[in-house]
């Protein structure tokens, strides 16, 4: 038997802040997971005997789990391999639902690429596109949003909060706005749901994406909400019929259970974790004003998650910078490696330098005093050492 992979002792002395790109599996999901690998390996679709019928017991429990969390019924959630396909099943789903009745569809700038993506595909398919801007704190403009939703459109999608600068948009007005015009309303919920307040039927929202692994569940599986009694979406992936016909495939048993142990502990937990992390974003902001000029907040500070901190620095290589914090996790403004500009970041209005010189910190749910205050006594000193050496000073 081969030994189990460790992280390398870097890695392992590593202080964690990237927690909107993923979460560590929390203990407690592990521990309920565990069993659905092997003592309970039945297939939920087998329906002649026990092992099935154990199986399909513990997703159907996770289910109403995951239903909770958002305030839905659980006949509502599907389950998936993560948000992106749920994503992508909302949006052509809900396109070829609505074929030949509507061709317009309405979304953001700021959107993850699980949305814009799909949106474009559909774009070169011959459905009409509109991308709309968002101000200088990342927020869409409501008048701009309502002009653009005519009789033609089909779906709007708007992200509940933002994956990089954490800003949280108005969903239940802009779902309204969609509403009022005979248009269906999704939102990418991915970095909202577990971290603030998300009620379905409050927003009132026709769909909505969530994955596990942002919560402190496993990798490989998400869920979209469906409002049944009032929406539709035609199935991406056929075969077998699975999740009432919209999402047909062998469910991923360990995984969805995983997922509802950790919607379980995210809705009871939510309350002090939000204002724990707020505290902690709030300590690494104040720490890093104080000890460094140039330092500007991007998107909105009053209407963000949390546990969220993105922040760019005047005068800096984005790519040294990111590279000199050794034994800090966090993701740089840009895209990848090819030192692109983040998206959102130039859709707030920054420059490519400066877009480029940004960090995300994401906060969460292990994270501690001890490592907020070294993080930012790091990033100020190699902020300053940067600028000794950098010509973009004042750029």
């Amino acid at each position: 038997m081969s030994a189990p992979i460790a992280l390398s002792e870097s890695a392992s002395e590593m202080i964690y802040l990237d927690h909107h790109a993923t979460t560590p599996c929390d203990a407690r999901v592990l521990e309920t997971m565990l069993p659905f690998f092997s003592v309970h390996f039945g297939n939920a679709a087998s329906k002649q005997h026990a092992f099935g019928w154990a199986a399909n017991d513990a997703v159907e429990r996770a289910r109403k789990q995951v239903a909770a969390l958002i305030g839905a019924g659980s006949k509502d959630v599907i389950f998936t391999s993560g948000a992106t396909e749920a994503n992508n099943l909302a949006i052509k789903g809900a396109a070829a639902a609505r074929q030949g009745e509507r061709d317009h569809l309405v979304t953001v700038a700021t959107e993850h690429k699980a949305v814009l993506d799909p949106m474009k595909r559909l774009e070169q398919q011959g459905w009409a596109l509109t991308v709309l801007p968002v101000d200088g704190a990342g927020i869409v403009d409501l008048g701009e949003l309502s002009d653009a939703i005519t009789d033609r459109t089909a779906l709007v999608s708007v992200m509940a909060a933002n994956n990089e600068i954490g800003v949280l948009q108005p969903i239940k007005e802009a779902a309204q706005l969609a509403h009022a015009k005979g248009a269906w309303f999704h939102t990418d919920a991915v970095q909202a749901v577990g971290k603030v307040p998300f009620d379905v039927d409050a927003l009132d929202v026709d769909f909505a994406s969530m994955t596990a692994h942002k919560i402190y569940g496993p990798k490989g599986v998400g869920a979209l909400y469906v409002r049944r009694k009032r929406v539709t979406v035609a199935a991406e992936i056929d075969g077998g019929g699975h999740e009432r016909g919209l999402r047909s495939g062998t469910l991923n048993v360990p995984g969805i259970v995983g997922f509802g142990q950790a919607a379980a502990i995210a809705r009871t937990e939510l309350p002090d974790e939000a204002g724990r992390t707020r505290a902690l974003r709030d300590r690494l902001l104040n720490a890093l004003l104080a000890k460094t000029d140039g330092v500007a907040v991007n998107g909105s500070l009053e209407a963000r998650l949390p546990g969220n901190l993105n922040v760019s620095f005047d005068g800096i290589d984005g790519e040294a910078l990111l590279v000199s914090l050794d034994d800090v996790a966090v993701s740089s403004g840009a895209a990848c490696t090819a030192a692109e500009p983040s998206h959102v970041l130039v859709a707030l209005g920054l420059s490519k330098d400066r877009a480029l010189a940004s960090l995300r910190f994401g906060i969460g749910r292990a994270t501690t005093d001890a490592e907020i205050d070294h993080a930012a006594a790091k990033v100020s000193d190699v902020v300053a050492r940067l600028r000794q050496m950098s010509p973009l000073r004042g750029a």
